[in-house]
């Protein structure tokens, strides 16, 4: 998808929360401010987590979609 009309930003943060035998991974767009959150094996590598995390947010950016409209146990 062409920069112009994708608005993920360049600026990407990934926060690692070690749970248990679980790593939580939060993804936040520095514009957008919009934040993800998955949940991961601690065996996973971090480029893996990364990525999933990302697609993730990228699929919440592009559907616009507010926060208290979204279905399932997690936002």
């Amino acid at each position: 998808m062409p920069r112009d009309r994708h608005p993920l930003s360049d600026e990407i943060y990934f926060e690692f929360t070690p749970v248990g035998g679980q790593v939580r991974v939060a993804a936040i767009d520095s514009v957008t401010g919009v934040e993800v959150v998955i949940f991961g094996p601690v065996s996973a590598s971090q480029t893996d987590l990364e990525g999933l995390a990302l697609r993730k947010l990228r699929k919440r950016i592009e559907k616009k979609e507010p926060v208290g409209k979204q279905s399932g146990w997690f936002a």
